[in-house]
């Protein structure tokens, strides 16, 4: 299929240090080889002459910890690539379970590049379940097709932890694994490719997830850098590296076991030194080498790194290895293959020996470096060592074994010269980044077919928005309350007093003709827009015309005819009957509490169905299915983007189920005190004032608050950024996840 010129792709990676050079590899959990893969990705992916522009969009960090690299707003890679930094949450570094509260800004800041720069991206492609859950929001609303690359997968590491009899409170409050699994699924409910590195992935891990397509699903191993990664002689070890290894050895000569992995207990380092430390052959032919991260005083180390650092040095004391083990206490990356190249001038050997490897780039790295390997037999390095036939899997808890097999890779030269060949040519055959590329471009050319993008940057309906620089949204409700006729008069009067200025919409799960009829009943202000059906429709002013992109917009992957197949039957849910309730867009369903099943457990069936839909329950009583590109938020943001109106200046009053959306990222939140249950989790969010009425008086309480009609403020009881220690003790959801995750009502 033909690749389409000049294409414009936007890959999210969103944790961790990202810059072009240098990267801090193993400087903590976050910065590891993931970030490695996002950056060469994007610089190959920019070379291809089919390819315009490829952004890599990260979250922008300004913290005196860190260095500055990582504040600045652009960064040029060449040929058409940059790192395009997007401000979410504080400013200051986070770890990436703190971020999930934050993921929405991130969503909100990037749809403003876009709009910005005047260009929507062809393809977005998500690296990992943080930018799985935002790239699957942008997608659902931009229209274009959308990659997920999940690199390691919540699942398999709740599976890992709970193994371990890890405390599943302690599981939840540090690794916030919970959110992660839903992002993950939501990230596949969006995907029309999912890119993976290995078959054991598709297999074993994607398997255990709600809807697994394997369909849907390509393998594409990534590549190496092969001018930076290579044998010896094709560049010598300088002689700083060569100094770092060798000031703890006595005998340098001797072959040199390598090992390269941040100092944590998944890399398992202590069953390599256990396995070396009980060989003699190993004590007296060889020596041991391990790269674990930066450290100046181990006392200062994370809790994790402290822990690992003080065991190795425990077993290193207890098997006397003083003179046979190296341990450099800094390195520089580009340092990295140096270290490679010099084991394999030792004739020595490359081990990652980790529980666990969903892929295992250092392992191509050291066969382009013509090193041969040991490598752990869960994961990527099955894949690997297939196509290479440079080494041997081990069992990464079988000590023994593993001794063993040391024993065997340094006693038989010919043995080792084969190896150190296959492994040359196997990255040569499988693991470059132009070969990487080229699949890469095959498997998404037939995306680009499917596109529905919205006219989101020129419009031609004429309607006062164009005029307006902020917006309000409220619901509408046919209750007493929603009669105050104080407060809608008050309403009246802002609207009027702020034309052209100020606009004014209405966001419901009813119809247009409910609408229209409860506007005239109560007197409200002529609403400049109209978000119907649950954002199934959008219209425009008091002529109410109709947007016809959206409504395309939506039909991508929509299927009614087999929700109601699914759902039917179910007990506790019927289908509403009343004038107005369904829509082509909206399946509307009464529901039984304690009767029907939990929301999740819906979401969860049509899933199994490979059914992409989104499922709301609202006020404990009523369930709608909608597209997964629908809802209230997705209809307002279409809208903001639209007509460049800033997320930060859309005010939006939310008390049902169906308002979560919007009750997240730059927008102005008021939650009225009328709210329902499904909302009482997204109280502690940023940027959502707590109001003490309900309904417009609450809307009008909110517009105080903000000083809507004017200078725009957050007011302090608003803001509820965490204190770092908080968001060190325990990670806060999103309000997608909150919903997603609960019901917010036991039933």
């Amino acid at each position: 299929m033909k690749v389409p010129d000049n294409l414009y792709f936007v890959h999210l990676s969103i944790h961790g240090l990202i810059r072009g050079e240098n990267l801090e590899l193993g400087r903590d959990a976050d910065t590891g080889g993931q970030c490695k893969y996002v950056v060469e990705l994007v610089k190959a992916l920019a070379e291809h002459e089919k390819v315009g522009q490829v952004d890599l969009f990260t979250r922008r960090v300004i913290d005196p910890k860190v260095s500055d690299d990582y504040a600045q707003p652009v960064e040029a890679l060449g040929n058409n690539a940059f790192i395009k930094r997007i401000q979410a949450g504080p400013r200051r570094y986070l770890r990436k379970e703190t971020l999930w509260r934050y993921l929405d800004a991130f969503i909100d800041h990037s749809l403003a590049v876009f709009r910005q720069n005047h260009r929507l991206p062809d393809i977005i492609h998500a690296h990992y379940a943080d930018a799985g859950y935002v790239g699957s929001r942008l997608a659902s609303l931009l229209g274009c097709p959308f990659i997920f690359t999940g690199h390691s997968l919540g699942r398999s590491k709740l599976e890992r932890l709970l193994a371990n009899n890890a405390d599943p409170g302690k599981i939840r409050r540090r690794y916030n694994l919970p959110a992660r699994i839903e992002a993950e699924e939501l990230a596949l409910d969006t995907a029309a490719l999912v890119c993976t590195s290995t078959n054991q992935e598709v297999e074993q891990q994607y398997s255990t997830y709600e809807l697994y397509a394997p369909e849907r699903m390509r393998v594409i191993p990534p590549g190496v850098d092969v001018s930076r990664f290579s044998p010896p002689g094709s560049a010598e070890v300088p002689g700083e590296v060569t100094e770092k290894i060798e000031r703890f050895l006595d005998h340098p000569e001797r072959p040199c076991i390598l090992a390269i992995a941040r100092a944590d207990e998944k890399k398992n380092l202590r069953s390599l030194v256990k396995a070396f430390g009980e060989s003699e052959h190993m004590r007296h032919r060889a020596n041991l080498v391990l790269v674990a991260g930066n450290r100046d005083k181990i006392s200062q180390l994370d809790p994790g790194a402290r822990k690992v650092w003080t065991e190795l040095l425990q077993l290193i004391d207890d098997y006397d290895l003083y003179g046979v083990v190296s341990i450099p206490k800094h390195h520089q990356p580009d340092e990295i293959p140096a270290f490679y190249r010099y084991a394999a001038d030792k004739k020595g050997l490359f081990v990652n020996p980790a529980l666990t490897e969903p892929f295992g780039l250092t392992l191509i790295e050291a066969a382009a470096s013509g090193l041969p390997v040991l490598a752990t037999n869960d994961g990527g390095p099955r894949d690997i060592l297939a196509n290479c036939q440079n080494g041997e899997l081990i069992d990464p808890l079988d000590v023994p074994a593993l001794t063993e097999a040391l024993e065997r890779a340094t006693s038989d030269p010919e043995r080792w010269q084969q190896q150190s060949t296959n492994g040359l040519k196997g990255v040569s055959d499988h693991y470059t980044w132009s070969g990487h590329v080229e699949t890469y471009l095959e498997a998404t050319a037939g995306l680009l077919e499917e596109i529905t993008k919205p006219h989101l940057i020129k419009e031609k309906v004429r309607t006062a928005l164009p005029l307006a620089d902020r917006i309000m949204f409220t619901g509408l409700e046919d209750n007493p309350l929603d009669s105050d006729p104080a407060a809608i008069e008050r309403l009246r009067e802002l609207t009027a007093s702020n034309i052209p200025k100020l606009g004014f919409g209405i966001a419901t799960g009813r119809s247009l003709k409910m609408s229209r009829a409860l506007i005239e009943k109560h007197g409200l202000p002529e609403p400049d827009v109209y978000i119907t059906q649950l954002g199934g429709e959008i219209h425009y002013s008091k002529r109410q015309i109709l947007d016809l992109s959206w409504e395309k917009h939506l039909a991508h992957r929509w299927e009614p005819e087999r929700i109601m197949e699914v759902l039917e039957g179910i007990p506790g849910m019927t289908i509403q009957e009343e004038e107005g309730r369904q829509h082509q867009f909206k399946i509307s369903y009464n529901y039984e509490k304690g009767v029907a099943p939990r929301r999740r457990e819906i979401q969860k069936l049509l899933r199994e169905n490979n059914i992409p839909a989104k499922v709301i329950l609202s006020m404990g009583c009523w369930l709608d299915v909608i597209p997964l590109r629908s809802g209230k938020g997705n209809a307002i943001r279409y809208i903001a983007m639209r007509w460049g109106i800033p997320a930060d200046k859309v005010l939006f009053y939310a008390r049902r189920g169906s308002d979560y959306e919007a009750l997240s990222g730059q927008f102005l939140a008021v939650l009225g005190s009328d709210h329902s249950l499904e909302l009482k989790s997204t109280a502690s969010l940023p940027r959502v004032y707590l109001a003490k009425n309900p309904n417009f008086a609450g809307l009008l309480e909110g517009v105080e608050a903000y000083q809507f009609d004017g200078e725009i403020r957050v007011p302090d009881s608003a803001k509820r950024l965490m204190p770092e220690e908080a968001e060190e003790r325990e990670s806060v959801l999103s309000p997608d996840m909150v919903v997603h995750m609960s019901d917010g009502e036991d039933n």
